[in-house]
C-alpha cells in the first residue's frame, strides 16, 4: 500500500464498540475531510439528476448506462444495488460520476431468474450486497482487472452466492432476487440498525461476527457515510443473522487493530477507473480490498478478509455441518 492509503488508514480513529448478538461494529473517524464534494446514488436518484439505464434496447447483463445530469459529482459505492429494468444489478466497484456525463458501469446480476423489463430506469433497492459476498465479488474482479483490465466479476459464482443465501435464510425468491432475501429479514434487521445508530462525524463502520472481521468501509465525507450507514448496517447485519450464536473469544478491538494494520502491508495495485479518479486494488495473504482515488485523495475504501485467511470465512464449518456443496 503506498503512502497516501497507509496516512490515511493509520489516521483513522477508532471509536467505542458497539455490539448486539454476534455482531460488532467500531465505528470510525478519519482527521479531517478532503477531496472532491459529492452526491449519493440515493441523493441523486432522488433529487433527478441521476437516471440509469439497460445498455440500449438489448440490455447487457455485466453493464448499465449511468447519465448525471447534474451539476455535482454522484458517488456510486461497490455493492450497492439497483432495482428494475430487465434485471436488478449490483455495482462492482466505486465510481464517482462527474457532473453532466453519461458512463457505462460495470455491475453484476443479483437475480438470475429474470430478463424482462419492469422499469425504464432503475431505482435504488436500499441494499448494499452482503459483506461475504461482496468480498468475494471484490477478490474476482481485483482478479479481472489484472488480467484484462475490466472490473468483471464470477457471475456464477454471484448467483450461487445469492442462493446459499438464501438457502441459510429460508427464502424461496421466484426469480431468485437478493433483495427479497433483505426483505424477508427487514424486522429482524432493522433490530441490529436500531443498536447501531450513526455517530456525528462517522466516516465508516469495521464489522466483526464473532471474533472474525467481515468487513470494512470508510468515506471521504461523514454526510455521504451518514446517508449510506443504514446499507452498510443491513449488508454486514444480514451475514450475522445467518450465525446467531456465534461467540467472540477473541477481544473484537484487538482484533480490528489487527485487522487494519493487516491491510495497510498490502501490495497495491492501481487502473484507471470508469469514473474520476484512479481505482486501487489491494491484496494479501489476509486482506484484499480496493479504494477510489480522485485528486490525490482517497473518497472510498472497502477492505475484507481474504479468501484463503483463516479467519475469512466463519460460514465454512456451519456449511460443512449442513452438508452444503456450493461448486467452489
Amino acid at each position: 500500500m503506498d503512502d497516501l492509503m497507509k496516512g490515511w488508514l493509520s489516521g483513522l480513529t477508532m471509536g467505542e464498540i458497539q455490539q448486539h448478538e454476534s455482531l460488532a461494529l467500531v465505528p470510525l473517524f478519519v482527521r479531517e475531510e478532503r477531496g472532491p464534494a459529492y452526491l449519493t446514488l440515493s441523493e441523486a436518484l432522488e433529487t433527478h439528476v441521476l437516471s440509469v439505464t439497460e445498455l440500449g434496447d438489448g440490455g447487457s447483463v455485466p453493464e448499465l448506462k449511468v447519465a448525471n445530469k447534474g451539476d455535482a459529482c454522484v458517488l456510486l459505492l461497490d455493492g450497492e444495488e439497483l432495482a428494475g429494468a430487465k434485471q436488478n444489478r449490483v455495482l462492482n466497484t466505486t465510481t464517482l460520476l462527474k457532473p453532466q456525463s453519461e458512463t457505462v458501469i460495470p455491475v453484476s446480476c443479483t437475480e438470475h431468474g429474470r430478463w424482462s423489463a419492469v422499469s425504464a430506469e432503475f431505482r435504488d433497492s436500499g441494499v448494499v450486497m452482503n459483506a461475504r459476498s461482496r468480498r468475494r465479488k471484490t477478490a474476482r474482479v481485483s482478479g479481472a482487472m489484472a488480467a484484462v483490465g475490466a472490473a468483471r466479476s464470477d457471475q456464477g459464482e454471484v448467483w450461487g452466492d445469492i442462493a446459499e443465501l438464501a438457502a441459510d435464510m429460508g427464502v424461496q425468491a421466484a426469480t431468485g432476487a437478493m433483495r427479497d432475501v433483505f426483505a424477508k429479514a427487514e424486522g429482524d434487521l432493522n433490530a441490529y440498525l436500531g443498536a447501531f445508530p450513526c455517530l456525528p462525524g462517522q466516516h465508516g463502520i469495521l464489522a466483526l461476527i464473532g471474533d472474525a472481521v467481515v468487513g470494512f468501509d470508510l468515506l471521504s465525507r461523514s454526510s455521504a457515510y451518514a446517508r449510506l450507514h443504514p446499507k452498510l448496517v443491513r449488508s454486514v447485519a444480514l451475514d450475522a443473522l445467518r450465525e446467531r450464536h456465534r461467540s467472540c473469544d477473541y477481544p473484537p478491538i484487538a482484533r480490528a487493530a489487527a485487522f487494519i494494520e493487516d491491510a495497510i502491508a498490502c501490495e497495491q495495485q492501481q487502473y484507471p477507473s470508469v469514473g474520476l479518479g484512479q481505482d486501487l486494488r489491494f491484496q494479501s495473504a489476509r486482506v484484499v480490498g480496493s479504494a477510489l482515488l480522485v485528486d490525490e485523495t482517497p473518497v472510498h475504501c472497502a477492505l475484507f478478509p481474504a479468501l484463503n485467511s483463516d479467519q475469512a470465512d466463519p460460514m465454512a464449518s456451519y456449511r460443512q455441518r449442513r452438508g452444503f456443496r456450493g461448486g467452489r
